[in-house]
């Protein structure tokens, strides 16, 4: 598998030691037919190892395939070539041991929160019992919608709407929570609330998460490592381990290390085009 190794200067606050992988894509293709029937790479040559307990951002143009390793990594997309491995096995990854979380919230209108949130136990046709029922309410508690388990989705903001999705997604006790966009069809302050709120689950649940994001703040304010994919065919191009400290909030984004992980991500994703604008 290539290595891409970041020159960004870090700060100096020590060696960390890591955890074990979770997942890899090996040399992994995604390959389409357009309805002219000719082939679309979107995604080539793919290699991506994320470790246990890890924050990823996937970053890069648009059209550059980050959706598609998420679909690829949720089962929902088969791969043209290579491999996928999760937990150290090459299967198609299962319902249990992935989740997803989708730019907008897909709630089903008909259910209340707390139905909304026990529906991947009623698709599997389990019944919820107490240790379910104990886990609803701790993910309610963390997401922190407890009062408003008994609303209808049409009776919450799109901010709480999205935060009864990511309760659904967990309701399981997936080792790895996928997110495409999850916050992009939120405002700026919903947004960045939401923001805090996944650093908080992040470090109450230890999830792996892999995350889909066009904002590069973002991606470097919530992420232990950010991977820049190339435009299409979509692959690998650099993979950048941000080293500041936790907890993080939104004053860190004014720090000029984070400021020199954004200009670096900018780069990798504009290339000369940035770096002329950027001393103009």
């Amino acid at each position: 598998m290539n290595t891409h190794n970041s020159t960004t200067p870090r700060p100096p606050t020590g060696p960390h030691p890591r955890p074990q992988p979770i997942f890899e894509l090996a040399h992994a293709g995604v390959t389409f037919t357009s309805r002219k029937g000719k082939d679309v790479i979107a995604v080539e040559d793919m290699n991506l190892t994320v470790n246990s307990e890890e924050i990823v951002s996937l970053v890069g143009p648009s059209g550059c395939g980050k959706s598609t390793v998420l679909r690829v990594l949720a089962g929902l997309q088969p791969l043209t070539s290579g491999d996928v491995w999760i937990g150290g096995g090459t299967r198609k990854p299962g319902f249990a041991e992935v989740a997803i979380v989708f730019q907008k919230p897909t709630l089903l209108p008909w259910l209340t929160v707390r139905q909304n949130i026990f529906y991947p136990v009623r698709a599997l046709r389990r019944r919820p019992d107490r240790t379910l029922n104990e886990r609803c309410d701790e993910l309610l508690d963390i997401v922190g919608l407890s009062e408003m388990a008994d609303r209808m989705p049409h009776e919450l903001s799109g901010g709480m709407q999205q935060r009864a999705s990511i309760a659904r997604s967990l309701i399981l006790d997936p080792k790895i929570l996928l997110m495409d966009e999850p916050f992009g069809a939120l405002d700026a302050l919903t947004r960045e609330d939401l923001q805090l709120d996944l650093l908080d689950l992040h470090a109450r649940t230890r999830k792996t998460i892999l995350l889909v994001t066009h904002s590069i703040n973002e991606a470097v304010l919530l992420s232990d490592r950010v991977a820049v994919m190339s435009a299409r065919p979509g692959r690998l191009q650099n993979l950048i381990e941000i080293d500041i400290p936790r907890p993080r909030g939104p004053d860190c984004i004014a720090d000029p290390d984070f400021q020199k992980y954004a200009a670096h991500i900018r780069t990798d994703i504009f290339g000369p085009r940035y770096r002329k604008e950027a001393h103009a």
